[in-house]
């Protein structure tokens, strides 16, 4: 069997265009709260929601691709995703962004994951980590590139701008799927469980408008406390519901290897703390400080150019120190790093953030690496496709509330910078070391582990 590197580019194209919109959108916040006439921290909606319908609808993706076609939803997906685009870029307010937003997230949840699905089933074992390598690096640049593309086109022309040029892109992705992407499916059809889909929905959905009715105008307590049982009710019934369904959305038996499990809760809370920060680094720059789109844009830049730039040594690190090492090492620098981006201000030279960031950026990068290493180490390849599933669902529901999180204290601390006459970017830094305190149990956690954790994926073949 061939190794088909046109498929896994064009999926790779797909994932390029997926995170080159997840992350370019975070420079343009300023732009677009003002243009909606709302406070910046209000449009996190506008990316949050965007990676909860991901975290929703990722698990029936399996099931889309099973029921019509690896081609079909693939095709599908990338043409909701573009015209989802459009939308966004004529969005005349807030919730009609938000809603173009959510739609984007649905294509964005059948596009990536069915593709790579394509590519997968049609590669042969000895071809699979060269598969992989295929499907991952290409993406890594879109972080790279995202935040000084936002930040010149926020600055020269208009936030609107950087939701078009997924446009072209969607459009030649759409034209090549036609040719390149098998039609694979499963014989025999499985029925969706469309009441997990709908209870875990539900209870996500309830759980960010919860989180984002806290305002610094003021909140109304009782309906956040009221929205945050419901959602607890809800995902409580869904975990219920998973259990005793004999073929349910998500699998969790899965959950009983130890470190599958440690993955799931340390691995979800590094997420959601990590990918906080590039939601906050933006808003820290250019109101905090006073920063310009263009310039935030190259700072934040440098965050991801450190995850990028230590890639190549994240494999031989695990390896030589193994990944409890790693990961422990990795959490107790990243709650270091967390202090010192507490401690920046805008009178601090830009080389000192710079390094700072890069720093940061170098460790997320690691942590991801070793948390992703460790998460199928002790699966078998019978319950591999439940343990994906629900590794892909947490991750991107662990993406989701990390930045409502961290808009929802950074609502909270404006208050408390105002009432004492603090700087414009105390509430920014509060919340980064708010981040960097939560990731302390992650480091507890790594510390328990038995040190040969994941010895078994770290044999050289």
């Amino acid at each position: 069997m061939t190794f088909p590197r046109g498929l896994a580019l064009l999926v790779a194209a797909a994932l390029f265009m997926e995170m080159l919109d997840a992350t370019i959108l975070a420079t343009a916040l300023p732009s677009i709260a003002q243009s909606f006439g709302v406070d910046a921290v209000d449009v996190n909606v506008a990316v949050s929601s965007y990676l909860l319908v991901l975290a929703v609808l990722i698990p029936a993706s399996g099931w889309m691709a099973d029921r019509f076609g690896t081609r079909r939803v693939f095709i599908s997906a990338i043409a909701v995703f573009t015209v989802a685009s459009v939308g966004c870029a004529l969005s005349t307010s807030l919730p009609m962004l938000v809603g173009m937003r959510a739609l984007q997230g649905v294509g964005g949840a059948m596009m990536v994951p069915v593709g790579r699905l394509a590519v997968l089933l049609v590669t042969s074992k000895a071809e699979l980590v060269r598969a992989i390598g295929y499907l991952t690096w290409p993406a890594l640049t879109a972080p790279v590139l995202a935040p000084a593309v936002g930040g010149t086109i926020v600055s020269i022309a208009s936030w609107r701008w950087i939701f078009l040029i997924n446009v072209p892109i969607g459009i030649v992705g759409f034209l090549l799927a036609l040719r390149m992407v098998p039609d694979i499916r499963e014989a025999q059809k499985r029925s969706l469980d469309w009441l997990g889909l709908v209870v875990i929905g539900a209870g996500v959905a309830v759980l960010v408008v919860a989180l984002d009715s806290v305002h610094s105008a003021g909140t109304d307590w009782l309906r956040v406390g009221l929205g945050i049982i419901a959602a607890l009710i809800l995902l409580s019934l869904a975990v219920i519901h998973l259990v005793r369904s004999d073929h349910p959305l998500i699998a969790l038996g899965v959950l009983r290897l130890r470190s599958f499990r440690f993955v799931a809760s340390s691995g979800s809370l590094y997420r959601l703390v990590i990918m906080g920060v590039p939601f906050v680094l933006p808003l820290l720059f250019q109101v905090g400080f006073g920063m310009s789109a263009v310039k935030a844009g190259l700072l934040v830049m440098v965050l991801f150019a450190g995850n990028i730039a230590i890639k190549p040594l994240t494999t031989p690190l695990m390896r030589r120190f193994g990944i409890r090492r790693v990961l422990l090492g990795n959490g107790v620098l990243s709650v270091v790093c967390f202090g010192a981006l507490v401690l920046i201000s805008s009178t601090t030279p830009d080389v000192v953030i710079a390094v700072a960031l890069f720093v940061s950026g170098a460790l997320r990068s690691i942590g991801f690496t070793a948390y992703n290493s460790l998460a199928f180490a002790d699966v078998d390849s019978g319950e591999l496709t439940d343990a994906n599933t629900l590794h892909a669902t947490l991750q991107e529901l662990a993406s989701g509330l990390g930045i409502a999180l961290s808009a929802l204290v950074i609502t909270l601390c404006t208050p408390l910078a105002e009432s004492e006459d603090l700087s414009g970017g105390v509430p920014f830094s509060l919340t980064l070391g708010v981040l960097g305190a939560m990731l302390v149990p992650t480091v507890i956690e790594s510390w328990r582990l038995p040190r040969d954790t994941g010895a078994v994926v770290l044999v050289r073949r």
